[in-house]
């Protein structure tokens, strides 16, 4: 317990300088693992809006649960918020003198500012061409959910900034690129492309309704 106690506390001193160095965008969490259901014991910066006592998140849970003591760092997975703002994460699992597993030290770093900073440097620098379709390179996909990511990403591209910054137009305006593609023909769809966007399934169906209602020819259902 007393080796725990020091190991968390050096884990805030490491926090402090994380969140110092990088500014509003980056906050630090550590988790004490012994209590996964109030396992935050220490937050510093205010990204994910979290306060002491939350529990841990679910994809920490099964790491730990299916590695154990094997279970490795997870570095710079993107995680998307409730309100579609898009983090660049970090969890690092921490070990006792037993190589047990006794913390999670998470760093989620809000990257869309940036996001829309780098399209819009595409366009003041003429890679996206004004009255032109922005076309990516193509990228290989080995499952549906890549083909979804990789569409919705063009999508992003087209419109030119990130989704948790677009106003309702533009939500609108993605949808419409989406249904274009044939997207929505895709069973499950609607509720990634809403994970994606930071809204409920019943906005996205709301989207999709009034798009087709200017487009009374496509009847294909959505349901999905």
């Amino acid at each position: 317990m007393i080796e725990k106690q020091l190991i968390i506390e050096n884990l805030k001193q490491i926090a402090d300088g994380i969140t110092q160095t990088f500014g509003d965008n980056c906050e630090v969490a550590i988790h004490d693992l012994s209590d996964i259901t109030h396992s935050l014991v220490y937050i510093t910066g205010n990204v994910t809006n979290r306060d002491i006592g939350s529990p841990v998140t679910d994809a920490v849970i099964k790491e730990v649960v299916e590695h154990g003591k094997a279970v490795k760092d997870k570095c710079s997975f993107k995680t998307i918020l409730d309100d579609g703002r898009e983090i660049k994460s970090t969890t690092l699992f921490i070990r006792n003198s037993e190589s047990e597993v006794v913390a999670a030290f998470c760093i989620n770093f809000d990257v869309t500012d940036y996001l829309n900073a780098l399209q819009a440097l595409e366009q003041i620098t003429g890679l996206k061409k004004q009255g032109s379709p922005h076309k990516l390179s193509e990228k290989m996909a080995f499952t549906v959910d890549n083909t979804i990511e990789s569409l919705f990403e063009e999508a992003v591209a087209t419109i030119g900034k990130r989704p948790a910054t677009m106003s309702t137009e533009e939500k609108t305006n993605l949808v419409r690129i989406l249904e274009k593609k044939g997207i929505f023909q895709i069973k499950g769809v609607v509720n990634q492309v809403a994970l994606q966007l930071g809204v409920s399934n019943f906005t996205v169906y709301n989207y999709l309704k009034k798009i087709r209602a200017d487009q009374p020819e496509n009847v294909a259902s959505v349901m999905n």
